[in-house]
């Protein structure tokens, strides 16, 4: 019974560490990570075991469904040009970047390929925060930052389905590669066409039934089938979760399962998620892969301000316009870090990779605050 009092411990860790992390204007997951890291590798308190990886696991499903139940379709296809060359580029150029640097440093194709994965996706709510702080979110550049995260993410996990099949099917041609995408293009259209009727007729049905949270429990239900049928075609379960969201955004109910299924994921699974990425972080492993991952964080930092900046310049911004989107776009956190969880589980990252994963998120959060004041200063 031992996983009880671990679950414990790291459910209070969870929310005392990240309630400390909001005090000094930090995103509370940062927090939450660092306390993962005081509790286990720090004072071995608490070590992952099954039992945890189990809910840690679903943390990631849960996370993925909220992604996709925040994101309208229809918004998406209103959002501006310069912000979807924005999100483009500030993915093309990461990738890439963090691929080569892998290469470069030895590493195999596919764990290469995964490292520039980590680094596409940006975490925009410590930049959200920064932005209502000095009162600048409504500005050109902060709107840009705000539609592009929203791209950025729905492409980085596009990114990371066509990683795993690529992982899984062990080639990287471009036949291969086309082959991927088709798969990926025909699950989620087929899913889209038979998927939203059939989910609106679902829940509808479900309102029926007189029984305490039923709406929650069949939505969640429909998210584990599709992430189940995801991972039965060879791409990562958490595609299928992010379908369900979009999905389930469609009905009438999305408001009230969104509500119903954050209470349940944010009391239990994502707290464990993000704790358990603190406690399987070797910190032994920074002596031998303390340059890479300084080398890793700088790419990190330099490929968003140059590929989202690049973007912004593309599209007629001004040069210290460019730079704050840019800035903006650096922090890496929750999409970033589930790539390299997968990466772990799928043992493509080894604990000295991952650890470099959880080193990079937090530097680039950590410069974030500072750079964007300065280049907001300068108005």
């Amino acid at each position: 019974m031992t996983y009880l009092i671990n679950l414990a411990i790291i459910l209070i860790t969870a929310k005392i560490c990240g309630h400390l992390a909001t005090r000094f204007a930090l995103p509370e997951a940062l927090g939450q990570i660092l306390g993962g890291i005081a509790i286990g590798p720090l004072l071995n308190i608490v070590t992952s075991s099954s039992d945890i990886e189990i809910l840690s696991n679903l943390g990631v499903i849960f996370l993925l469904f909220l992604a996709g139940l925040d994101t309208n379709p229809e918004e998406l296809r209103r959002i501006g040009k310069s912000s979807f060359v924005v999100a483009l580029s500030g993915v093309i150029v990461p990738l890439f970047s963090g691929y080569f640097l892998g290469l470069l440093y030895g590493y195999p194709k596919i764990t290469a390929l995964f490292l520039g994965g980590v680094l596409t996706a940006t975490s925009v709510g410590l930049t959200t925060s920064i932005l209502i702080e000095m009162n600048k979110l409504h500005t050109k550049e902060g709107t840009t930052i705000l539609a592009a995260a929203v791209i950025d993410d729905v492409l980085g996990i596009i990114v990371l389905a066509i990683l795993i099949a690529i992982k899984r099917s062990g080639h990287i041609s471009l036949k291969e590669l086309s082959l991927l995408g088709g798969e990926i293009a025909l699950y989620f259209t087929l899913s889209w066409f038979i998927g939203s009727s059939l989910v609106k007729r679902i829940i509808a049905l479900s309102e029926k039934i007189a029984l305490p949270e039923t709406i929650t429990s069949v939505a969640i239900a429909i998210t584990l089938i599709l992430a189940y049928f995801a991972e039965e075609i060879g791409i990562a379960a958490i595609t299928g979760a992010y379908l369900a969201g979009l999905l389930l955004n469609k009905t009438p109910q999305a408001h009230r399962i969104g509500n119903k299924v954050n209470a349940i994921a944010y009391a239990l699974f994502v707290p464990v998620f993000l704790v358990s990425i603190g406690i399987n972080t070797k910190l032994e492993t920074l002596s031998q892969t303390g340059l890479f991952t300084l080398m890793y964080s700088l790419v990190a930092i330099l490929t968003k301000m140059v590929g989202c900046g690049g973007g912004a310049l593309l599209t007629r911004f001004k040069l210290m316009e460019a730079l704050k989107v840019g800035i903006g776009m650096i922090p890496r956190m929750e999409v970033g870090l589930i790539i390299a969880n997968m990466a772990l589980a799928e043992r493509i990252f080894d604990d000295s990779t991952f650890t470099t994963t959880v080193g990079m998120t937090m530097i680039t959060t950590l410069i974030t605050p500072p750079l964007l004041k300065w280049a907001f200063s300068k108005d």
